[in-house]
């Protein structure tokens, strides 16, 4: 299932909608915190008020939305720290180190929201059965190529 007219960050194809048929993956005019990016969207959805996909239901990360958030904001503190080191000139193979780390960091984020989403939606449209499932199957399908293409 994916929303009409929309792009999924960075990558061209179409944005997932979420676990409960809201708006899909934040834009990226929103950090990493939330924080509103150059278009003025606020939230983690790049959309402001009661109209986001929190009135559909929580998602499957919503139990941990606070480590979460404590959790990507150490990765966005870990590529401020890229930052620096390539305003100081540091020697490049140890930036490309610290590049390594922020990347496994992303991964590993990444992953563990995939599995959430397998235990929650995946498992939720199981449930309901009919063709939620099978489009929910080809939506974290579909999400898993991209992992495996970063």
């Amino acid at each position: 299932m994916t929303t009409t007219g929309t792009t999924a960050a960075g990558t061209g194809e179409p944005a997932a909608a979420s676990c409960h048929g809201g708006p899909g993956p934040a834009s990226a005019t929103t950090g990493a915190s939330g924080a509103p990016g150059p278009s003025g969207a606020s939230g983690p959805s790049g959309t402001s008020g009661s109209d986001n996909a929190h009135s559909h239901g929580p998602h499957g990360y919503s139990h941990q939305k606070d480590q979460h958030l404590k959790r990507l904001r150490r990765i966005e503190g870990q590529i401020r720290g890229l930052q620096r080191m390539v305003e100081e000139d540091v020697y490049c193979i140890d930036i490309l180190t610290q590049v390594s780390a922020g990347t496994k960091a992303l991964q590993s984020f990444a992953l563990q929201l995939l599995q959430e989403h397998l235990r929650h939606c995946v498992a939720d449209a199981a449930v309901k059965g009919g063709d939620e499932i099978d489009a929910k199957v080809a939506e974290a399908t579909a999400a898993i190529a991209r992992l495996l293409r970063s």
